[in-house]
């Protein structure tokens, strides 16, 4: 197997795992540790299969995860996100590619805001004493796989 066939097919596993945690999310309002663990995992032959260098794309990319993780534990400090979600951000953004990142976290904002209204309008129409809790892993999932397809299966990036 050549190493662009891993890459894609490692791509398709997050897909899935990605998939999985937002079904999660939406049923029981968590995501497992082990999912989180695999998604951060996987990315490593993930490198390595798509050619990125030991020296310095790895920690680089490493670096900008963890920054990106750090400022979600600060919103899961204040009680604003859960921690399997903040967890599920700094596991993909192991994969998503530099360029991307700001683009990512852009329309992860604008899922996690439509998420949100629709559990406010579902508080409005089924009223409960329970607070809402926003499945933010779908916002995730959804961003993440926006952000896979426009690096590595989007045949119209010269188009533009």
């Amino acid at each position: 197997m050549d190493s662009t066939a891993i890459s894609l097919a490692l791509m398709a596993l997050l897909g899935l795992l990605m998939i999985a945690a937002a079904i999660s999310d939406l049923r029981s309002r968590s995501i497992s540790n082990e999912l989180n663990a695999a998604m951060a995992l996987l990315a490593i032959p993930f490198w390595i299969a798509s050619g990125l260098s030991p020296w310095p794309d790895v920690p680089v990319q490493f670096g900008a995860a963890f920054a990106v993780f750090l400022v979600f534990a600060g919103l899961f400090a204040i009680g604003a996100m859960g921690g399997g979600d903040v967890k599920m951000i700094g596991a993909v953004m192991l994969w998503i590619p530099l360029p991307l990142f700001l683009p990512t976290l852009t329309v992860m904002a604008f899922g996690g805001g439509i998420l949100s209204a629709v559990m406010l309008i579902h508080m409005k129409l089924r009223p409960s004493d329970k607070l809402p809790e926003v499945p933010y892993g779908v916002a995730i999932a959804a961003a993440g796989l926006w952000a896979l397809h426009q690096q590595y299966l989007n045949q119209f990036q010269v188009i533009g």
